[in-house]
């Protein structure tokens, strides 16, 4: 037994052949010419905008473009993927964050690395540099680091 399905009523096209009794010589679909009347104004705008002038030669290549174009557009419109699916689609494609391929910032520069007239002693080899004085006052002598005001005198003393 063999189940046939609708897919026949979603193959026709429907297409528009033209006035009755002067039909058109092609098949157009409702869909194409959607797409291809703002086609053929966008490609006569961009030509007007190239600087070409108006006339019979420039708007015969303006119809040639709107008709390449609205093929491309339209092989990807079927009854599966409507016209509305398919700009959408393109509006996301266009407007979805892309992957950077370049860096971001500058060149390095070493203007902010602090350089010290001595070098640093390894940690095990480290001693104390001041004197608790006892007090929670000033250091011993000039140059030397303040001992931390945050320790308390029991551990500052060691």
């Amino acid at each position: 037994m063999r189940i046939r399905t609708d897919d026949e009523v979603y193959r026709v096209d429907a297409v528009w052949l033209g006035p009755p009794k002067a039909t058109f010589p092609w098949r157009a679909r409702y869909v194409a010419w959607l797409v291809g009347i703002p086609v053929f104004l966008l490609v006569l705008t961009t030509e007007r905008w190239a600087g070409w002038s108006f006339g019979f030669f420039s708007t015969a290549w303006a119809f040639v473009a709107t008709i390449v174009i609205t093929r491309l557009i339209t092989a990807k419109i079927s009854h599966e993927r409507p016209l509305g699916a398919v700009t959408a689609m393109a509006a996301k494609e266009l407007n979805t964050p892309r992957e950077r391929t370049t860096g971001t910032g500058g060149a390095a520069s070493a203007s902010r690395v602090r350089v010290r007239a001595s070098r640093p002693l390894p940690k095990h080899r480290r001693r104390r540099q001041y004197q608790y004085d006892g007090y929670g006052g000033g250091a011993g002598a000039q140059g030397t680091p303040r001992a931390r005001r945050s320790r308390p005198a029991a551990q500052a003393g060691r």
